[in-house]
């Protein structure tokens, strides 16, 4: 009984703050679209990207008053507000877009995801983030795309169209590199080389990193873990049960790793797989190390 209550109650605080962050945000964009000069679109993406951090920090209020967490954060020295990243991250959970928005969000400028056309629809969430020029991707499936090649660019298209909005303000421009969420399960019958991750997806990343070119000042490397949750977190959380988060953050420079045209150069495109690829294996040895700690405990 008093589960469901903290349950229900920490789904209405959340759901208030973020249909008022909707409205916020929804109102500026359709001054950018009244007024569409670019030190006016520059204003209101600012003042958007305000809204959200307000919004990320009451849900890390909300998350810390409802659970006991005991929170094992590394790294993130040497990052800035003022710069632009391109982060990528390990996707355990739903829980996974709460904890990133909200831990740095006074380290990183505004962290905007790569979301599914679905989320669209979803009310208050789908208009807060087209209010906050987030990409939606269509993700077409193959049988669709040979019915329909000329639909084959559209979600370039969404990540282009976006990176050029990302220009007017500090952006960060999150991907969940593996495409999905790495549940128990999919670990157990998907065909991967890790034990605790799937593995990722490079022409995402890549294209995002094209897109943003010069723009960029880093990548930041994110290994999310929730030890003593691993079965269901963001339902735990949401119940007050979450009781451990574990957040590394690393900077990678951009280097010729990760600067070149992965569509033309063939060169690049294996140097970035191989670097991605290494990236993953370290990664998953780091979350091998963390799960074994704490069942030891």
């Amino acid at each position: 009984m008093l589960d469901n209550l903290r349950l229900a109650a920490y789904v209405l605080f959340v759901t208030l703050n973020t249909a008022w962050t909707a409205f916020v945000v929804s109102v500026l964009a359709l001054l950018k679209l009244i007024l569409p000069f670019r030190a006016t679109r520059a204003l209101f993406t600012r003042l958007a990207n305000c809204q959200f951090w307000f919004w990320a920090t009451l849900n890390l209020w909300m998350l810390n008053a409802n659970n006991n967490i005991k929170w094992e954060i590394e790294g993130g020295e040497g990052l800035s507000k003022s710069q632009w990243y391109l982060m990528m991250s390990n996707h355990i959970s739903w829980a996974d877009i709460v904890i990133l928005s909200s831990v740095l969000k006074d380290k990183i400028p505004a962290t905007k995801f790569f979301l599914k056309h679905s989320l669209l629809y979803v009310p208050f969430v789908g208009l807060a983030c087209w209010g906050l020029d987030m990409p939606f991707m269509k993700r077409h499936s193959r049988e669709y795309l040979l019915r329909h090649p000329e639909r084959r660019n559209d979600d370039f298209d969404a990540i282009n169209k976006s990176c050029d909005k990302f220009r007017l303000a500090p952006t960060t421009l999150v991907n969940f590199v593996e495409g999905t969420r790495a549940s128990q399960e999919k670990l157990q019958t998907a065909k991967t080389p890790y034990d605790n991750l799937l593995k990722p997806k490079t022409g995402g990343v890549a294209f995002a990193l094209d897109a943003m070119g010069e723009l960029l000042d880093g990548i930041v490397d994110v290994t999310l873990a929730y030890p003593e949750n691993q079965a269901s977190p963001f339902i735990d959380m949401l119940k007050g049960k979450l009781t451990c988060v574990v957040v590394r953050v690393k900077l990678h420079p951009m280097d010729e790793n990760v600067s070149g045209d992965y569509f033309k150069d063939k060169a690049f495109k294996r140097r970035f797989h191989n670097w991605l690829n290494g990236v993953w294996k370290e990664k998953d040895s780091y979350l091998a190390g963390v799960y074994d700690k704490h069942a030891n405990k």
